[in-house]
C-alpha cells in the first residue's frame, strides 16, 4: 500500500457523516425536519450486518458499514484534506473518483462495474475507496442538484448491475439485509423449456411489504403495482419478471434503497460545507459541470449562475465592455471562458462584447467558439491582477469575499455566493394540480411492464 508517514496537516479528513468540513454540524430546523421523515419511511434494518472484508466495502464504498473503513484508510495512509487535493502521491486516487463522475455523466448505464484496480489487494482498495469518497465531495462542493443527481444514479445504477448478477450469493443477501428490514429466500422448482427436460432450481426473494410499499411506487410497469404481486403473511414475493431472475428484480428495488440514502448523504455533506471548505474543490467542480453541459447539448445552470453569483472581475469586464470601453486580450479571454463555466451559450457570451470598438460579430462568435470547444478552466485571481482586471486588488471595486485569504479563483467566489443563495432561500412549496390525481389514476391504469425511474 501507498503510504507516506510524514504527511502532516491540520485539515484532517473524516469520515463520520461523509465529510468533515472545518465548522461543527449545523442542525437546522429543516435537516431535523427531514431527519425524522426520512427515519419515519425508511424500515431500515435496526442493526447492520456486520462486513469485515475491505474487497467487499472496495466494490461497494457507500455502505453505511463502510464509513468506517474509509476514514481508517485516510487516516492509515495519513490523508488530509490538502493531500487528497493537491497531493501528488495520491493523483491515482483522484483520476479515479474523476472517471466514476466522468462515467456518471456520459455513460447511460451508470459508473462502470469494473475496474482496472484489484481490489483484493490493499492498494487497489485504497484507490476505490477514496476515489468514490473524493468523488462524491466534488459533487457535493458543486452544489448543483443536477449534478449530484446525475452522480447519484450512476452509482445507483452500478450497484444495480453488481448486485443482480456478478457477485455471489452470500454477498447479495448481505447488502440487501443492509437496505431492507429483512429478506427471506426459499429454492422452487421450475420445469425446462421442453416437456422431456428436467426440472430446475432456482432462488426466489421474498421482501416485507413496508419495504416494497415504500420502494416500489418510484419505479413504472405493472410489475411494481402491489395488486400484481403475490402476498402471503405480509411478504411479497418477488417473482422473476421481464426476462429478469428473482434477484434481479428485488436488485432493482435495492437501486432505489441506495438512491435514496446517497441523496439524503449528499444533502446532509452540503449543510455541513461552508464556503471555504467547498471552494476548494472548484477546479474539479467546474470540469465536471462543464462535462455535464457538454453531455446535455444545453445551457445548465452550474452555479444557478444568477448575475448576483458572478465574481466583480466578470461584472467589471461586463460593464467595461457595454460602455465601449477596450477591454485587453486577457479580460476577453476570461470573460469567454468564465461565460462557458457558468453554463451561459455561446450567443449570450457574444452578447457582451457587441458595445466592444472592435466588435464583429462573425469574428466574435469564431474565437468563442474556439475558446468553448478547449474547455478552457477560467483565469485564477493571481493571472488577473497581473494582467489588471482585477477591480478589487484596484480599488475600484469594494468586495469583502474577495479579500478573504482562501479566495484565490473566480469559480470560489461563485461556488460561495451560490452556497449563501441557497442557505438563505427557503423551498418552494408545491403547487397541486385538482386535476392531477384523476389523471394519475387514468394514465397509471394504463402502465406497462417496463421499468423506468418516475
Amino acid at each position: 500500500m501507498l503510504t507516506r508517514a510524514t504527511l502532516t496537516g491540520s485539515n484532517s479528513v473524516s469520515c463520520c457523516a461523509g465529510i468533515a468540513p472545518p465548522p461543527a454540524p449545523r442542525q437546522t430546523e429543516s435537516s431535523r425536519t427531514r431527519a425524522k421523515h426520512h427515519s419515519a419511511l425508511m424500515p431500515l434494518p435496526r442493526r447492520f450486518p456486520t462486513i469485515e472484508s475491505p474487497s467487499l466495502l472496495a466494490r461497494f464504498p457507500f455502505l453505511p458499514q463502510g464509513e468506517e473503513w474509509l476514514k481508517s484508510l485516510l487516516t492509515d495512509n495519513n490523508i488530509d484534506l490538502d493531500t487528497l487535493i493537491d497531493g501528488e502521491w495520491v493523483e491515482p486516487i483522484r483520476i479515479r473518483g474523476i472517471h466514476r463522475m466522468l462515467e456518471s455523466i456520459n455513460l447511460t448505464e451508470g459508473v462502470s462495474s469494473t475496474t482496472r484496480h484489484d481490489i483484493h489487494e490493499p492498494y487497489g482498495q485504497m484507490v476505490e475507496g477514496l476515489g468514490f469518497y473524493y468523488a462524491m465531495l466534488v459533487v457535493c462542493a458543486s452544489f448543483d442538484e443536477r449534478l449530484v443527481k446525475r452522480w447519484v444514479e450512476g452509482e445507483a445504477s452500478r450497484a444495480d448491475k453488481l448486485l443482480g448478477e456478478s457477485i455471489d450469493e452470500q454477498t447479495f443477501e448481505l447488502v440487501t439485509h443492509t437496505y431492507l428490514s429483512d429478506v427471506r429466500s426459499n429454492i422452487q422448482s421450475v420445469a425446462g423449456v421442453s416437456i422431456h427436460a428436467a426440472k430446475s432450481s432456482t432462488l426466489i426473494y421474498e421482501i416485507p411489504m413496508t419495504d416494497f410499499i415504500e420502494l416500489s411506487p418510484r419505479i413504472t410497469g405493472s410489475y411494481w403495482r402491489m395488486v400484481n404481486r403475490p402476498i402471503s403473511d405480509g411478504w411479497v414475493t418477488m417473482c422473476a419478471g421481464s426476462g429478469e431472475s428473482s434477484r434481479q428484480r428485488l436488485a432493482r428495488l435495492l437501486k432505489e434503497r441506495i438512491r435514496q440514502v446517497l441523496v439524503e448523504r449528499c444533502q446532509i455533506n452540503m449543510e455541513k460545507m461552508d464556503d471555504e471548505f467547498a471552494g476548494k474543490f472548484a477546479d474539479p467542480v467546474g470540469k465536471m459541470v462543464a462535462e455535464l453541459q457538454h453531455s446535455k447539448g444545453q445551457e445548465i445552470k452550474v452555479t444557478a449562475a444568477h448575475e448576483g453569483d458572478w465574481p466583480p472581475c466578470m461584472t467589471s469586464a461586463i460593464t467595461d465592455l457595454a460602455r465601449g470601453e477596450n477591454v485587453n486580450h486577457a479580460g476577453r479571454r476570461f470573460l469567454a471562458n468564465m461565460s462557458r463555466a457558468l453554463g451561459l451559450s455561446i450567443d449570450e457570451a457574444a452578447s457582451f462584447f457587441v458595445n466592444a470598438p472592435d466588435y464583429n460579430e462573425g469574428t466574435t462568435k469564431y474565437q468563442l467558439g474556439h475558446l468553448y470547444e478547449g474547455e478552457y478552466t477560467p483565469e485564477k485571481c493571481n493571472t488577473l491582477k497581473l494582467h489588471a482586471r482585477c477591480p478589487v486588488s484596484q480599488g475600484t471595486i469594494s468586495d469583502t469575499l474577495c479579500n478573504l485569504e482562501w479566495m484565490t479563483h473566480p469559480l470560489k467566489y461563485v461556488r460561495a455566493q451560490q452556497r449563501r443563495r441557497a442557505r438563505d432561500t427557503p423551498p418552494e412549496q408545491p403547487v397541486v394540480d385538482p386535476q392531477s390525481k384523476e389523471n394519475n389514476q387514468t394514465n397509471g391504469a394504463k402502465g406497462g411492464d417496463e421499468d423506468n425511474d418516475s
